[in-house]
Formats: C-alpha cells, sequence, structure tokens
C-alpha cells in the first residue's frame, strides 16, 4: 500500500480522441504537482498532501470482493458495481466496506479521473466533505499500462439503497425513520420539538431533514467553484452510521470558471449562475418525488416534466396537479396537504426550485431560510413576495370549499382586499404580458358560483368556467379577445341522479376590449366587497388598476344534438342565474386590480370581485 498524490499519473484518451502525455512531475516537502498537456491545451493542477484530496493506490489483492451487489447500487451502462471489504491489516481502511466501480469506456474512465481530480477543491473543509458526500478512496492499480485497460474507482458504501429504493418501499415512512433514529434531539436540527404525530406531519418532518441535508450538501460544492450536475434519487444515499444525506461521485462535476481573466468574468459569471440554477432545478425534481409519491410512476413524472418543459409556469403546478394526484384518493393526498401547509408554502419553494428562468431559481442559502424546511421553533421572516403568495394560497383553499359562511365570506373578502393593495404587476406594460392565458373562474364575491340549497326548475349541473385571454395588440394601442366559457352538464330527470350524468352543454361569451391604465376611487355607497352578501368592505382608494373598454359582445350556446327550445331557454336561465353576470355580460368588467403569474382579480361595474387561478390546456 502507498499513499500517492491527490491526482493518479495515468494515461487517458478523450472523448475527441488527444492523448494526454506527462510532461513532468515534482515533488515539494508538502505538494505534489503534476502537469499534464492534452493538445493544444495544457494544465497544473497542484493539491496539498494530507488533506481530503490524498487517493490511494489499492491492489485487487486487497480486497475481498462479495459475492452480490445491493440493489442500491446501479452504475451506468459502461460501469460495472461489486461490492468489497478492505483485507489487509496493515490498510488504514481495514475492515471498512467499500465499492469498487469498474469503469470500462474511456467517456466512464473521465469521470473516474475527473472525480479524483476535483478532491483539491473540498480539501478545506474535510468535516462537510465526510459528512455529505460519497468520499472517494482511490483507485486500483494495474499491471499493465495500456489504454485498453479497465479503470476502478474505489469509494464509500453507504446502505444497500438509494433514495429512490427508499422511497419505493411499501413502508418507507417508518423504516426511513428508524434507519435515521429521529429522536428529539435530531428533530431540533430542523426546528421541530416532537416526535411522532399523523402521517402528514411525519413526512414533513422527514422531508425537511433529507432536504436541508441535500441543500447544505450542494451549497458545500457550489462555495467550492462545483456543481454537481447529476442530481437524481439514484444517486443520493443515506449513510445509516452518521445519518447524513450522500451526494454522488463528482465524475461529472463542472468547475464554474475554467480560466480567471479581465475578459473572462463576465462569461464566468454567467456559467457559474447557468450551472448553479441547473443543479438546483434537479433539487426541485428530487423536492417533488419527495412530497408527491405518485411522481414516482413514470408516466405520473413524465406528464410532469412536459408540463414545465413546455413553458408553463411552475406557479400553476398546484392547478395542474391536483386532478390528477386526487384522481384516486378521495379521502385526500397526503403530498399535497404537506404542500398546502403554512399559506401554501411548499407550492412556493417548488416554483422557485423549478422556475422556467434559470436567474429566477431560489439558491441553497435561500432555500435552506424558506418557511416550508423551517420547523415551527424556528422563526422566519417571510419576504413580500411569500406574503402575496400566503394570501392568494389561502383564498384559493377557501373558495375550493364551495359551500361557504359567512364568516369564510367575510375573510375571503378580506384577502382579495389585501391581495390588490398589494398588487405587484400594476403597470399596464405588467397586465398586457401577464394576462393573456386560460383562467378558471374559482370565487366570486357578487355571487355564489354553481348550485345552492334552493331547488331550481330546470336541474343544471355547472362543471368548470373558463376566462380566456389572446392578445391582439398593435402598435398603436393594447387590444385583448376575451372568451368566456361556460360547461354545464342538464339533467332532464325531477331529481338527482346519484352518478350527475346528464346532456352536457356549453356556453360562449366573445368580445374584444381595450385596456388602459387607472385608479378606482370606490366607496361603500356604489360598490362594495361581496354586497350580495351583506359585506361593508370599501374599495381601496386610489387603487392602480387597469381598466377595461370592452366592446360588442357575441353569444352563443351549445346543448345535445337535438335541444328542445323552450328547454333550452330553461337551461340558460338557469345557468345565468349560477354564475356571475359578469362571466355572462362582458361589458359588466370594469377593471382588474390584482394579477401575477397564478392569480388574477377582476372587479365588476357592481363592485363585486371574481377570483381566477391561471388554468393550463
Amino acid at each position: 500500500m502507498a499513499l500517492v498524490g491527490p491526482i493518479p499519473v495515468v494515461r487517458c484518451l478523450p472523448s475527441d480522441g488527444r492523448r494526454f502525455r506527462l510532461l513532468s512531475r515534482r515533488t515539494c516537502a508538502s505538494k505534489l504537482v503534476v502537469r499534464c498537456t492534452a493538445e493544444p491545451l495544457s494544465r497544473e493542477v497542484e493539491v496539498e498532501e494530507g488533506q481530503v484530496g490524498s487517493v490511494l493506490k489499492f491492489a485487487m489483492s486487497d480486497f475481498a470482493v462479495a459475492s452480490q451487489v445491493s440493489v442500491g447500487l446501479q452504475g451506468r451502462n459502461d460501469e460495472l458495481m461489486f461490492e468489497a471489504t478492505v483485507c489487509d491489516p496493515n490498510h488504514p481502511l481495514y475492515n471498512s466496506r467499500v465499492v469498487l466501480r469498474h469503469l470500462v469506456s474511456t467517456q466512464a474512465k473521465r469521470r473516474g479521473h475527473r472525480a479524483l481530480e476535483v478532491l483539491h477543491k473540498l480539501a478545506r473543509r474535510r468535516l462537510m466533505y465526510h459528512s455529505y458526500a460519497i468520499q472517494v478512496h482511490g483507485y486500483v492499480t494495474q499491471t499493465s499500462n495500456t489504454d485498453d485497460d479497465p479503470f476502478i474507482l474505489v469509494h464509500g458504501y453507504h446502505g444497500s439503497y438509494s433514495l429512490r429504493h427508499w422511497l419505493q418501499l411499501s413502508d418507507w415512512l417508518p423504516t426511513l425513520e428508524a434507519t435515521l433514529a429521529l429522536d428529539e434531539e435530531w428533530v431540533r436540527r430542523v426546528g421541530d420539538n416532537t416526535i411522532g404525530g399523523p402521517a402528514v406531519t411525519r413526512q414533513l418532518r422527514l422531508t425537511r431533514i433529507l432536504m436541508r441535508d441535500l441543500l447544505i450538501g450542494v451549497n458545500y460544492l457550489h462555495s467550492h467553484g462545483l456543481a454537481h450536475t447529476e442530481l437524481r434519487l439514484e444517486n443520493v444515499h443515506i449513510s445509516p452510521v452518521d445519518k447524513h444525506v450522500k451526494v454522488g461521485i463528482l465524475g461529472n462535476a463542472v468547475d464554474f470558471d475554467e480560466k480567471k481573466t479581465k475578459e473572462s468574468t463576465g462569461k464566468n459569471t454567467e456559467r457559474r449562475n447557468r450551472m448553479i440554477a441547473f443543479d438546483m432545478r434537479c433539487l426541485g425534481f428530487i423536492m417533488a418525488k419527495l412530497v408527491l409519491r405518485e411522481l414516482m410512476d413514470a408516466s405520473v413524472f413524465s406528464d410532469f416534466k412536459s408540463f414545465l418543459y413546455k413553458g408553463n409556469d411552475p406557479s400553476c403546478l398546484r392547478e395542474f396537479l391536483l386532478p390528477i394526484l386526487c384522481r384516486n384518493s378521495p379521502s385526500g393526498n397526503i403530498g399535497i396537504q404537506m404542500l398546502d401547509r403554512n399559506w401554501g408554502a411548499g407550492w412556493n419553494l417548488l416554483s422557485l426550485l423549478l422556475a422556467t428562468k434559470p436567474c429566477e431559481r431560489i439558491s441553497c442559502l435561500n432555500a435552506l431560510r424558506h418557511p416550508f424546511l423551517c420547523g415551527p421553533k424556528w422563526r422566519v421572516n417571510p419576504s413580500m413576495d411569500l406574503m402575496r403568495w400566503g394570501l392568494g394560497s389561502t383564498a384559493v383553499r377557501m373558495a375550493e370549499d364551495y359551500i361557504y359562511g359567512h364568516h369564510q365570506r367575510k375573510r375571503i373578502a378580506y384577502f382579495i382586499e389585501l391581495m390588490e393593495r398589494l398588487n405587484p404587476n400594476s403597470s399596464l406594460k405588467n397586465w398586457i404580458h401577464l394576462l393573456p392565458g386560460r383562467w378558471r373562474l374559482l370565487y366570486s364575491t357578487g355571487r355564489h358560483v354553481g348550485l345552492t340549497f334552493r331547488q331550481p326548475s330546470h336541474r343544471v349541473l355547472i362543471t368548470d368556467a373558463y376566462l380566456s385571454f389572446s392578445d391582439m395588440s398593435n402598435a398603436d394601442k393594447p387590444i385583448l379577445s376575451i372568451s368566456a366559457n361556460i360547461s354545464f352538464t342538464s339533467i332532464s330527470t325531477p331529481h338527482w341522479p346519484h352518478d350527475k350524468i346528464g346532456t352536457p352543454g356549453s356556453l360562449h361569451v366573445t368580445t374584444n376590449t381595450n385596456l388602459s391604465p387607472g385608479r378606482s376611487y370606490g366607496n361603500s355607497s356604489n360598490s362594495t366587497y361581496g354586497n350580495s352578501f351583506g359585506s361593508n368592505w370599501e374599495v381601496p382608494p386610489s387603487l392602480p388598476v387597469a381598466k377595461f373598454h370592452v366592446g360588442e359582445i357575441d353569444i352563443s350556446m351549445t346543448i345535445g344534438s337535438d335541444p328542445n327550445v323552450d328547454e333550452a331557454q330553461g337551461v340558460l336561465k338557469e345557468v345565468r342565474i349560477q354564475i356571475p353576470q359578469e362571466m355572462f355580460d362582458l361589458t359588466r368588467f370594469a377593471c382588474g386590480t390584482y394579477i401575477d403569474s397564478r392569480l388574477l382579480v377582476l372587479r365588476g361595474v357592481n363592485g363585486s370581485a371574481l377570483l381566477f387561478t391561471r388554468s393550463c390546456f
């Protein structure tokens, strides 16, 4: 056994066919310098001995290779995985269990050399490296020194399961809790002071522990100028020894800046931000699978990724996932309950991790301070954006209750008023940019949407009500096309059937509108919040709004294949009773008072507010 310098002197063949050639090797008291060249580039790497970067040379005779391999040790197609125990009594790793990663192809060998090469960047904080990364011990020397020889990387063994295999267990929650040996001392590290409890609380606590460990480990890499680039459930392990999450070996780790010159400073900054954003997106996928177990299904996860890759805003994920995840969960989905807690903080963090623009993704340090990952014992000062998010999420969840008491109607109206006062996009330019799309009607302060306890003359069940905006602006003024689409089911039987099956129908209203900036000067005498319900919330004075100037409207209705005229008139009358007047008569829209990437509030001429959420096709 021999302790050698941090970078093994080996020959490797890059993917483009260039051959590395050893130019010189010099040793001083504290450093080993290896200089290699690959035409036309040359580079020099130096690492201090005795630190994390020290690499051990092994021989195959030093190991007792096991006859089987744990299911969690899954390599690539050009890798072979073996479990082994160091059997040399003179070795510092004697009796330690290790993994032998047999790298066959040229690209796999490059990954192995890269995993050894980056160790010198992680040498300054040895404890962090051992706690949050899979430790690479060294490599196995070969008797011959040819390019066709395989390269065998030796690294630490951290249990038989990767995080993916943990989550695939039917009893993964209690098993993982037992593996981590959660006690009161442990949960204090995530700001909690209790153990046990209902399944939602236990899973949320465990998610905080795992995600915080992952974020600390990835932030450790980022602070040393490295991006992992391969963060997946298969590359994450949980050590049963120190109870920490370990990120996989850094075979594809990328340096943020390869050259430090004045000319390349701007490019290096851009490269750094792009690489960090890529890792954060990968962490977002890991968090989504941790919380929403349904995403472990390949088809559901494919739909999830397709939603994001099509350019949809991640802030609308709840609207997209709710019908998918609750399809087979009549009692409620645990993952959705977790994300809905603390005013929807989980959805906010998920949207920041998966933001469409890399520059908008949250950093590791800011994610560690996010309320979703902080327990109840930690005080968190939320940002204004997070406060807006919480108000909107609370209003949406209350609106989903459908049958409202008087106190609920007052609270929803109050939350809408606060949202309008905190509107972050009050300028007309922001309205023109955010308004196009499809919006689903959630709530109206002026009228209860859908059925109530009354007995209707014609039985009509409202399915959905949408408002769609299309940008038709020209150089002179902004013009939008508005389309209201109300789908319903007409039931001809005298009593409501159990399955609610009837004749489908739809109502379409279209018009064009001009937008202009303005301010509201409402008062309680002519416009109130929820005036049909007896509330007395005054319209905020001098509120910046986007005023609508609606033109002529076109109305059409479709019902069945051969509708009866009298029946159609009765159905139309009932539909008009169940939906707000503004959805039928678009000229009654006065202005817009709040808009962001997921929520919209429009005001009618009578002061009633309509709350919409962005819907995806």
